[in-house]
Parts: C-alpha cells; structure tokens; sequence
C-alpha cells in the first residue's frame, strides 16, 4: 500500500455520500448528463481569497489564469481580483471578457508578433522578456500608432528554496537577466512607453513559509536595486506568487499569516525609491486547487496477478497532474475517495486506473480504499488547477470532461 495526499479541509470531516457545494457528487454528475466532470467548489475560492485579503491588506492579488481558464470560473473569480495574468492571446481573450485590459498583464518568453499587437491595442501590460521583444513590441506600437505599457520581467539572481519549480537564480528564457534589466528599463523609459514596472518570480508550488519571506525580502532589494540604476521608480512591483498547496502525503499547508506578517514588516521599511509603488502577488494553484474535485465512474473491477485494478472511465487525458505525468519527479497520489462512502474505514488495496492504452493512465498507484463497486463515482481531489486544461485532451479520441462551478 502506498499514501495518498490529505483530504482539503473542507472535505476530511465529510461520512457518507460526498457533497460538493452542498450537494451530493451523483447530483453533480446527474446534472452534467455524463461523466468524468470537474466540479469547482466557488466557495472554497472565495474563502481562499478572503484569507489573503485579511493576511495581506496592502497588497493586490492578481489571478494567473494558467492554474483554471475556465470561463464560468473566470467570470466568477474576476470580481474578487485586482489583475488578472495571462501568457497568451487566448488567455488575453478569456481575460479581456470579465475585467478591463488595463488590469491585465501578459508575460510568456515566446509572444508572436500577433500576440503582442493584441495586447498593445487592447491596452494590457506587457511583461517584456527580452531586449528582442521590447524592441519588436516598439515597432508593433509605433504601426499602430498606440503607446505599449511595459513591465521587464526580470530572471532574477535568487530562487525560491524548496519550491516544485524553480525560475530563479540560473539560466532562463523567462525574463531578462536581473544584471541586465536596468538598462532595459532605461531603454523602454527613453523610448516612451508607458512603463509599468517589475514582474519577478523565482519560483512555484512552495509551503515553506520562511522560504517564501526569504524570497521576497531579497526581491524587494532586488526590485529596489535595479530602480536605483534605472533612475526610475517603479508604479507596479510583482512579487510572483510560489504559494503551494498540500498534494501528498507529508505535505504541510502553508502558513499564509506567517509570510503576510514578514511582507508588511519588509514592505515598512522599503527602500524611499519604491515609496510610492504597489505590490502585487501573483496566484493560481493556491486559489483554486484545492476547490476541484474529478469525478470519474467506475466501469471495472479487475484481477491481475493478485493485484486489483479498478477501472474508471476518466484518466491523464483530463487530469495529467494526478497521473504523476505534469513535472513530477516521484509519482506520488493525489487524495482520492470513494465519493459514496466519504469516512469509511478502508479494506482493500487498489490501483485506480483510467481507459487509456498506455501504463501511464494511473490515477492512483495501491491505495487502501472501502470497497468499490461498478458504477460508483471516484472522487480525485485537488483538481481544481492544472487539470482540465493541461492534460492531453484529444488523446486516443475520448470526449473532454465536463465542468461544472458551483454557485459559491
């Protein structure tokens, strides 16, 4: 037998039949008419983002819309935000529908000439990665006839220690190197565009508090730093985000309070050049992981060689993450239940897999589950981010999975 991850906490006290928003998963699955379905739970967001708001008062919260673009979600979610981040013209698209450009912020290595057009002309912020892309952003704006709002997104010299991906401190192609930014702020100032800022992030999925103070700490130096040799004060500093969540065993939530009590002692005592700029975090998985649960039916119950496999009708073609197949080194499993016997003692060891022709398709690898039958939905949680839309959906043919927000 092998761990799984902890419940959510709005989940673990659940017996019985698992309900998800207030109502029963087989009501979801009735009225989504099929299965498999991510259901997102608009609730657990709002509190998410009622627990930043009241950890860090001073600071703007931006959505990075990567973790869930889903429409229904977005719409809902935008009202509670002060950005939204995007790194593509469809993203943009998505965004531009529930919040005005000018709260918008593009960042991505590889923008296409399109791409940044549509961000120049729709009035987003351009996080520029590269000294290249700032100068084909300025001949897109000068055609066009319309002044581009700049920020450098910096690689910065620090990284995120014990973050689960790390975008610091080494060679990137995301951002330009922290040595070489401030020219580039010089560049863009000169050249008059409308200049929005720093956009550093030195990493992602971390729960070490004290790692994250770390981080910023030294990324509000950083930030100050590169003003100073700029001979311009920022308007925007984005602090990034790196807020993990809990998805395995061991994992230990993050301490919010903790890094919002460290970021205003740091932020009082800010250098005078960034006296007069906000501070933003950045948030994807944080804000929504742990509000999506996948629902995936039961079709078999299978022997092999003395080991069980239950087979459901869903897999990594919708939630790639929970397969081990989305950047983890070790597979480890998601927490997983049987959504009609939520609290019931376990009896037998199983590995969940899905329909898929390959050995990857393993949602969960020997767990101890109460007994399952055919029929009964599989509950997967943390589903809400870096599901849906990140897993191979047109692979071997089957039909996405519906999405369902509740109404919060």
């Amino acid at each position: 037998m092998k761990p799984m991850g902890a419940l959510p906490s709005e989940f673990v006290a659940q017996s019985g039949a698992l309900t998800i928003g207030g109502r029963p998963a087989d009501g979801w699955a009735v009225e989504a008419g099929d299965t498999p379905l991510f259901v997102y739970d608009m609730a657990i967001v709002a509190a998410r983002i009622g627990r930043f708001r009241a950890a860090m008062s001073a600071i703007d919260l931006h959505y990075a819309i990567k973790a869930n673009p889903h429409a229904d979600l977005l719409a809902a979610i935008a009202p509670l935000v002060d950005g939204l981040d995007v790194a593509s013209s469809g993203e943009l698209t998505k965004a531009m529908a529930v919040k005005p450009a000018a709260s918008i912020s593009f960042a991505g290595p590889g923008k296409r000439d399109d791409e940044l057009a549509a961000a120049i002309t729709a009035g987003a912020t351009l996080n520029v990665e590269s000294e290249g892309e700032a100068a084909r952003a300025f001949a897109i704006g000068d055609r066009l006839g319309q002044t581009p709002r700049m920020a450098v997104r910096v690689n910065p010299d620090i990284e995120l220690r014990g973050s689960g991906m790390r975008m610091g401190g080494r060679a990137s192609p995301f951002g330009v190197d922290a040595v070489r930014a401030a020219a580039l702020v010089k560049a863009i100032v000169a050249a008059g565009a409308d200049w929005r800022g720093f956009h550093i992030y030195a990493g992602s999925q971390a729960l070490d508090a004290g790692a994250i103070v770390e981080t910023q700490v030294a990324t509000i130096a950083l930030a100050a730093r590169l003003a100073e040799e700029a001979g311009a004060a920022p308007p925007l500093v984005n602090l990034g985000g790196g807020f993990g969540v809990p998805y395995f065993a061991g994992d230990v939530a993050l301490d919010v309070e903790r890094v919002g009590e460290a970021l205003a002692d740091a932020l009082a005592s800010r250098p005078a050049v960034l006296g007069e700029a906000r501070f933003a975090i950045e948030l994807g998985r944080w804000l929504v992981a742990e509000a999506g649960v996948y629902l995936t039916r039961v079709v078999d119950v299978k022997q092999s060689q003395g080991e069980t496999f239950v087979v459901v009708d869903g897999g990594l073609n919708h939630q790639l993450a929970a397969s081990g197949n989305f950047g983890t080194v070790v597979r480890r499993n998601y927490p997983i239940a049987v959504a009609a016997r939520m609290g019931q003692a376990p009896t037998e060891t199983v590995s969940v897999v899905g329909p898929l022709c390959t050995p990857l398709d393993r949602l969960g690898d020997k767990i101890a589950l109460p007994p399952v039958q055919v029929g009964e939905l599989i509950a997967i949680f943390m589903a809400g981010a870096y599901g849906a839309s990140a897993s191979p959906s047109a692979f071997l043919g089957h039909p996405p999975a519906i999405e369902i927000v509740t109404a919060g």
